[in-house]
């Protein structure tokens, strides 16, 4: 099938005003007949549940945790963009849109990125109306702060936890249409097949986490905000819980993959420090706006420092390697997470690592607190000339910013990251990959939207920081709204939708069938056992830097592997209680699958962008070097049976209003 973007005519300022000005609407009365399926309770879920319901669609909200409060977006802990040019240092929404697009690497689609950029603003208003306590400056007004890819503040904030605060707002909207009865909520439920009726997407097949139970749940639509694959990897930044089962569910029925190979690797985690770990801690890339980010000059220092002969206090600033300010003097430390996270491999990869595995290099905070003290003693009228004065007045400011994100470094490290230099290194964090959706953010099965991080369509090869909050909220609150009305329009007098027809019972019983193979396959190894083995797989071969023999390798081991999974994988339980060795199996078997084809996307790309780094394509300097003439596009793929069968679609990205040039940040 050729895919069809739907982008609107006309100038890309006015694509959105005009698209909505045209669209078909649902009215209030018969808004009340028509009900949507909501797969995911995160920021981008919460918030389009909540409006949905606001406007009257009788809405059934899915999520496979306790409750939406735990979905893995109150993980973000940096901030959220929006173009409001509060600190007046020349932001726009062209800027926040050409950053963004440039910040990808060319990669996205041009119109999806300017309306991303044009309903920003409005999400803080939002956001403040619901009592969002995002930071303020000393006389009231809201605050900013930097993030990596630009040169302008324009990050709203809470502190380190942005993303929960964000998430409460969303939440505390969900509950107010809960208890008017317009969001059925299903906590502990997950969604293990989509149900399509006549080419349309009408409901989803979902596990009751607790009983075990089997429902069918019918809809006049299918809206999946379930997140991104991070977790293919075993290790990363993602909750353990964060998984890919709706979307892949959705893409084994009809629903493109788009670019699985566009994964971000973020630079500011604590490192790994053994196979006993199960996650990886984010330490947020605000951290980037005040920490200098640095290893030694010498080899022989690094060495001194990983057999704890040397302190990094013992290096003088004569004996530090600012690796970031000097390579990119234009960005420094606020350079985009690609390109931060390979100079850091690099110089690990050098012998320049500190800690005990080689692989961490310092996020230093002294010059923030000296800086800080020293103004705010001088604002004062004390001795700015005193060190320990100036040196607790700076740690106090820079805990108003960061402090509960010091203080989690301290428990997990247990060091002083006041006094010592944090350590960090990068690891896999988000996904800009996903599936493919238009301009609606409609997939290609009728009546299957997906929004958030589970759709490639906003980032491109790269996510800029604090920008996933705003796609999540942007989708759920202003653009969704608007679409799915305009596909739900002719279906005002359809009724609802029976649970009986065959299509639901054929779906019922594929789950159940795969769960009981689970149950009864009298296997030896667990499935962590095979999670891992794919994670490493992932990391070593499809990871921060490719090239064509580790691609063709990792898709013969991946395959290899899924085949061992299901010989050999041992799910302990019953089907019919909570069963977490279940859920994860289920899970588990979607990951070979999505990792295959992640290699295969990756093989099929030959250049570097964003990233998706192929040690075969890179200029002199070590940098991404991309192909615009042969792949300027959009990779999305259709199931053929399995991943090594998929068949590639291409969407050409055609850039009217931003000029390809090789991304230079110095």
């Amino acid at each position: 099938m050729a895919l069809d973007s739907k982008i609107p005519n006309g100038p890309i300022a006015d694509k959105w005003t005009n698209y909505k000005d045209h669209i078909n609407l649902v009215n209030p009365a018969n808004k009340r007949n028509l009900d949507i399926i909501v797969v995911g309770t995160g920021l981008a879920g919460g918030s389009a549940a909540a409006t949905l319901a606001e406007l009257g669609y009788n809405v059934k909200a899915f999520c496979f945790q306790d409750s939406p409060r735990r979905a893995h977006s109150i993980a973000a802990q940096g901030g959220i963009n929006a173009a409001k040019n509060y600190k007046g240092d020349g932001d726009s929404i062209y800027r926040l849109f050409y950053d963004t697009v440039k910040g990808g690497d060319y990669r996205a689609r041009e119109a999806n990125v300017y309306r991303l950029a044009e309903v920003s603003g409005n999400i803080i208003d939002q956001c403040v109306a619901q009592g969002v306590p995002l930071a303020r400056e000393y006389g009231g007004l809201l605050d900013n702060r930097s993030f990596g890819g630009t040169l302008v503040s324009r990050t709203f904030y809470a502190q380190g936890q942005t993303g929960q605060q964000l998430l409460l707002g969303a939440y505390s909207a969900m509950n107010r249409q809960i208890g008017r009865g317009k969001i059925k909520m299903y906590n502990r439920h997950e969604m293990l097949d989509i149900v399509i009726v006549n080419g349309k997407a009408r409901g989803i097949i979902a596990r009751n986490l607790i009983t075990g139970e089997i429902e069918r749940h019918s809809a006049h639509a299918v809206v999946v905000g379930s997140g991104g694959y991070g977790n293919v990897f075993f290790l990363s930044t993602n909750a353990m819980g964060s998984n890919a089962t709706a979307a892949w569910k959705i893409h084994k029925k009809g629903a493109f993959f788009a670019n699985p190979c566009y994964t971000q690797i973020h630079p500011t985690c604590i490192p790994v420090s053994g196979d006993h770990q199960s996650k990886l801690t984010l330490m947020s890339e605000s951290l980037r706006n005040d920490g200098r980010i640095w290893v030694p000059k010498k080899l022989e220092d690094a060495q001194a420092i990983r057999e704890g002969k040397k302190k990094a206090t013992d290096l003088s600033e004569d004996e530090r390697d600012y690796f970031l300010e000097r390579r990119y003097p234009a960005f420094g430390n606020l350079v985009p997470r690609d390109v931060a996270s390979r100079a850091a491999k690099e110089r690990c990869d050098a012998g320049f690592g500190v800690n005990k595995t080689g692989e961490a290099v310092y996020l230093d905070f002294a010059a923030a607190i000296k800086r800080y003290g020293t103004e705010d003693a001088y604002v004062k009228g004390l001795d700015d000339k005193d060190a320990a004065l100036v040196t607790k007045l700076g740690a106090a400011i820079v805990k108003s910013k960061y402090g509960n994100l010091f203080q989690m470094y301290y428990k997990i490290v247990d060091e002083d990251p006041y006094t010592t230099p944090m350590m960090i290194y990068p690891a896999v964090h988000y996904t800009m990959g996903g599936t493919w959706v238009d301009y609606n953010l409609m997939t290609t099965i009728p009546g299957c939207f997906s929004i958030g991080e589970s759709n490639f369509s906003d980032h491109g090869a790269n996510r800029l920081g604090a920008s996933a909050l705003m796609q999540g909220l942007a989708d759920g609150y202003f653009v969704l709204p608007y679409t799915i009305g305009d596909y739900l329009a002719p279906d005002i007098k359809m009724g609802e939708i029976s649970t009986d027809l065959p299509e639901f019972i054929e779906a019922e019983k594929a789950v159940k069938d795969q769960i009981e193979k689970f149950i009864n396959n009298n296997g030896k190894h667990s499935v962590d056992y095979f999670h891992k083995k794919l994670g490493k797989i992932m990391w070593n071969k499809v990871g921060m830097a490719r090239n064509a023999k580790g691609l063709t390798e990792a898709i013969e081991e991946i395959a290899a592997l899924r085949e061992e999974f299901y010989k050999d994988v041992k799910v302990p339980g019953s089907a019919n209680e909570f069963n977490q060795e279940l859920e994860k199996a289920t899970r588990v078997a979607d990951f070979l699958e999505l990792g295959e084809l992640f290699a295969k996307d990756a093989l099929h790309r030959n250049e570097s962008c964003g990233g998706h780094f192929r040690e075969e394509y890179q200029t002199e300097e070590g940098e991404a070097l991309r192909d615009d003439e042969n792949f300027a596009y959009v990779a999305a793929w259709e199931y053929k049976g399995k991943p090594s069968d998929a068949v590639l679609h291409k969407e050409p990205l055609n850039y009217e209003n931003i000029k390809l040039v090789q991304r230079s940040y110095k």
